[in-house]
């Protein structure tokens, strides 16, 4: 898994929990919290991090072991090292 998937796998998550396709959650990922922020804490080489925001509608948190939650509800765990793969 590529750092950029873990911003894909962001979207996918919340997409899931509201049950609507991605392109119809009505905003961007990107306003919300900073993807590149995001996509470079996926690359770090620690693992210990842990990062929450909000969407409307939701707290998601992420964490470097690839775990994403919503509300408090884990929706997806991401099974690839984030930072194995580089750009």
């Amino acid at each position: 898994m590529t750092n950029q998937d873990v911003t894909v796998a962001i979207v996918e998550a919340i997409a899931e929990v509201e049950g609507r396709e991605p392109h119809r959650l009505g905003y961007s990922l990107g306003t919300h919290v900073d993807t590149d922020a995001v996509e470079r804490l996926a690359a770090m080489d620690n693992r210990e991090w842990t990062l929450t925001f909000s969407v409307p509608d939701h707290e998601i948190t992420v964490t470097g072991d690839g775990t994403i939650t919503l509300d408090g509800e884990v929706v997806r765990e991401l099974d690839a090292d984030l930072s194995s793969e580089q750009h």
